[in-house]
């Protein structure tokens, strides 16, 4: 059977138009101008996904959409405006919406977005059903060993270098739902966050074909801007700042459904704390092992170095230099909690300049850049927010190390000095490592 799309807006025009071009695509339609009885043909049908205008007659399109949402937490709702804001389309991502599309409605991004909705709706399944509507703890801990049926994922190959941390392995205690927009593609993008067993390790699984890419550096394909990972075609990018969270919170198995880019959120890795914080970090039976640095590893040249060499704690010391209003920067630190790194680094925002916008645009990347999601930066000075610490840029890059060097599959002891470098030097010191 086709799958299903209800359309739900008060203009009859639109009504056909949306009706006509999802037909056209194979979907089976229906169509209401009315938010309560929408609500009522999605408790009688339950269809896949809920094209949803923000203005209505009888009730408010968000309101419709809380409603939906609360009736199934896995309800795939894409929301349609002609008049909003971009606080309305935040709020309405928030609100569990899975996409936000302006009028008129592109045909593409019509056809996109139901896809899109249609992919996430399956991923969730039956099992991210039940977590979403928030399980009993015992339930939790329970699906947490079994979280993909039968499917069985396994940690990054063992080094020479791994000891043990004395402390044990991590998990998220439930799963859970994160929107938002990715920083390079400019489309919204979501992902899902499940808990592995033990010696699983961190692994994405793309949407909608399900290829798995291990979080590891020998997945890494691109790292112009960020750091993006391949297995199969397929690709998933920017996955850095949630490696860095990852990697501060000592979380090493995990299961990360996404589709083709982690979403940006503000820029920063600060609500990726939050995020791990809200749904719980667990800790499981096994020890947690890291990789211990045996001797001075470096690569880079002239200005441009990085090293990494023994040390009791894993700490990154950064110089930053750049034309004004940058300036020159440096920043020293040390991994001793989650806490220190929320404090300290997690907050620190991704960073563009203006005179790149044009290049950046040219390539491709950039296109989910917004005035809310990174710092831009003028001839004179930063055009776009206030900065969160007079050394935010350089703290931002630390952040990057931090995430970067988590692809070796295991936390790491040993202490980083970095002048000048970015995304290729972080890897090509990991292919070092791991010879």
């Amino acid at each position: 059977m086709p799958e299903l799309i209800l359309i739900v807006d008060d203009e009859p025009g639109i009504l056909s138009t949306l009706g006509g071009i999802l037909s056209d695509e194979g979907y089976a339609t229906l169509a209401t101008t009315s938010g309560e009885e929408a609500l009522a043909l999605y408790g009688e049908r339950r269809p896949d996904v809920v094209f949803l205008d923000i203005w209505l007659a009888d009730r408010d399109g968000l309101e419709t959409l809380q409603a939906l949402r609360e009736a199934d937490p896995t309800a795939a709702v894409v929301m349609m405006s002609g008049h909003g804001t971009t606080s309305t389309a935040v709020k309405a991502i928030k609100m569990g919406a899975f996409d936000y599309l302006e009028k008129p409605l592109s045909y593409k991004r019509t056809v996109d977005a139901a896809a899109g909705a249609l992919a996430w709706k399956r991923s969730l399944g039956a099992g991210a059903a039940e977590w979403l509507s928030d399980p009993p703890r015992d339930r939790r801990a329970q699906r947490a060993n079994h979280p993909e049926g039968e499917r069985r994922f396994e940690a990054a190959p063992p080094l020479p270098l791994l000891a043990d941390t004395g402390r044990r392995q991590r998990t998220i205690s439930h799963s859970t739902v994160v929107y938002g927009l990715g920083l390079h593609s400019g489309q919204r993008t979501g992902m899902v966050l499940q808990p592995l067993p033990e010696n699983s390790g961190i692994h994405f699984v793309t949407l909608p074909t399900g290829i798995e890419i291990p979080a590891h550096v020998r997945a890494v394909a691109e790292t112009d801007y960020a750091t993006t990972l391949s297995g199969e075609g397929e690709s998933i990018r920017t996955v850095e700042h949630l490696l860095s969270a990852l990697h501060a919170y000592g979380v090493g198995n995990l299961l990360i459904k996404v589709h083709g880019e982690i979403p940006v959120l503000d820029g920063s890795a600060l609500e990726f704390c939050k995020i791990l914080e809200d749904v719980g970090v667990a800790e499981q039976d096994e020890p947690q092992r890291e990789v211990v640095v045996d001797r001075r590893y470096e690569v880079g040249s002239g200005d441009k170095v990085l090293a990494i060499e023994p040390a009791d704690r894993f700490s990154v010391s950064y110089l930053l230099r750049y034309p004004p209003p940058v300036g020159e920067q440096s920043y020293d630190f040390t991994l001793t909690s989650a806490e220190d790194y929320k404090r300290e680094i997690a907050p620190a925002r991704t960073f563009g300049f203006m005179k790149d916008l044009k290049m950046l645009n040219e390539l491709g990347l950039g296109s989910g850049g917004r005035l809310d999601n990174f710092i831009l930066v003028g001839e004179d000075e930063v055009i776009n927010t206030e900065l969160r610490f007079p050394d935010e840029f350089v703290r931002h890059k630390i952040l990057d190390i931090i995430g970067d060097l988590y692809l070796l599959g295991y936390p790491i002891r040993g202490k980083v000095t970095a002048r000048l470098t970015g995304h290729r030097h972080n890897i090509a010191l990991l292919r070092q490592i791991v010879g």
